[in-house]
């Protein structure tokens, strides 16, 4: 309890710097949580630079731009019913979602080294299993997130990107 009133204070003193670093961390966790119980890779064979990889983009992108997009949401759908969480779920799913993932896979190519031609050819083949794997999932999680959870938390996108991704795909 003592660290989640931390965490609390944390992120009222410094929403912007707590928001980033904890998409940073949940993403870098979820590539170790891959790697280790869905890949069974082991400690020796883990792979420390995707691990890192993954929490840079959690910093550098998917926490500025997913939080950002949150507040911008809230603020062209403003309110906490039924109504607008569905409303918000619908917008995000329906335009956000696509837009975003159109974006990290091509820069989780460029990270680790795509030429510009392989990129265009990986998220070709990627982007429909990534997306029909999102539609799995989000819509539900993202409903219930926008009616439950309230703006100041939700700003924290977690590692929404990785559950997004099928399994097979290579990062």
């Amino acid at each position: 309890m003592a660290l989640w009133r931390a965490y609390q204070r944390a992120l009222a003193a410094h929403p912007w710097k707590v928001q980033v670093l904890t998409a940073g961390s949940l993403m870098g966790l979820g590539d170790i949580i891959s790697q280790q119980l869905v890949e069974r890779r082991g400690l020796q064979e883990h792979q420390r630079g995707r691990t890192l990889t993954m929490m840079s983009l959690g910093c550098g992108f998917v926490g500025p731009v997913v939080g950002g997009w949150y507040k911008v949401l809230d603020r062209f759908i403003p309110g906490t019913t039924k109504v607008d969480a569905l409303k918000k779920m619908m917008l995000d799913q329906g335009g956000f979602a696509p837009c975003f993932l159109g974006c990290f896979l091509p820069l989780v190519g460029a990270l680790n080294g795509l030429s510009a031609k392989d990129n265009w050819a990986k998220l070709q083949r990627d982007y429909p299993d990534a997306l029909i794997t999102n539609y799995y999932l989000w819509p539900a999680v993202q409903l219930a997130n926008f009616y439950l959870v309230p703006l100041h938390y939700r700003e924290d996108p977690a590692s929404t990107t990785l559950v997004s991704i099928p399994p097979g795909l290579r990062l």
